[in-house]
């Protein structure tokens, strides 16, 4: 059985339909991206996905619990960890304060996520732990969203524009932090516009097109695919 597993997935805002039944899985220490231009429909199946939109119809399951509908805080304490776009750190709480704000060992296994872990991986967050977080620069905000997801100990770490905005040293060190992560068997879906670093990191992909799935495939046959490259990702 997938981890996550998604069926007939339908959603909108108000008289206007963004997605038509989008099927795909995410199995366990899988990272799939969900990859298209803007306005396919991505950030609305990461909305439906965590919680923050109420599809109109489909199923979305993890391991087996459907919680397609349900709220926010019942997807986070099943698993579901999120980094948000545009990062959306606490801008007056410190860095110590926004990691332990949401902190959880719900699901957390035999080497669960505490601040000395999120500290090793991000040791620039130790040194400005007293800082709070609307002082911290775009990157340094980003690694501080990923660290505050990882607190929860999802079993499915959620990633919407995952290097958008920063610096290119910030992007590779984000990609190192990624490849940590998938390395420790962490499920992950990243949607993110920068291909290239993405697909020595990737399982699977999913490009949307108009809120529908127009191709999906490995990252060896996305490379190999420049047709579907151009058609569905190239501006």
């Amino acid at each position: 059985m997938s981890l996550l597993r998604v069926r007939g997935l339908t959603a909108g805002y108000q008289h206007s339909q963004v997605l038509f039944g989008l099927d795909f899985d995410v199995e366990a220490g899988q990272v799939v991206t969900l990859l298209g231009r803007n306005g396919m429909g991505k950030s609305t199946t990461v909305k439906c996905l965590s919680g923050l939109l109420r599809p109109s119809g489909g199923t979305i399951e993890l391991d087996g619990t459907a919680l397609a509908g349900a709220p926010a805080y019942r997807i986070g304490r099943a698993g579901v960890g999120l980094v948000p776009e545009g990062r959306q750190v606490f801008p007056s709480l410190t860095v110590h304060e926004n990691l332990v704000a949401t902190a959880s060992r719900r699901n957390a296994g035999s080497h669960p996520w505490t601040l000395e872990r999120v500290f090793s991986l991000f040791p620039g967050l130790a040194e400005r732990e007293r800082q709070l977080g609307g002082k911290l620069s775009g990157g340094e905000q980003q690694m501080l969203a990923i660290g505050r997801a990882l607190m929860t100990n999802p079993r499915l770490l959620i990633l919407d524009e995952a290097t958008e905005g920063l610096a290119p040293l910030v992007r590779t060190e984000i990609w190192k932090c990624l490849a940590l992560l998938r390395a420790e068997g962490l499920a992950m879906i990243v949607i993110d516009k920068n291909l290239r670093p993405l697909l020595p990191l990737t399982d699977r992909h999913y490009i949307l097109e108009k809120g529908r799935i127009a191709w999906q495939g490995d990252s060896a046959e996305l490379s190999a695919d420049s047709v579907a490259v151009e058609r569905y990702l190239s501006v």
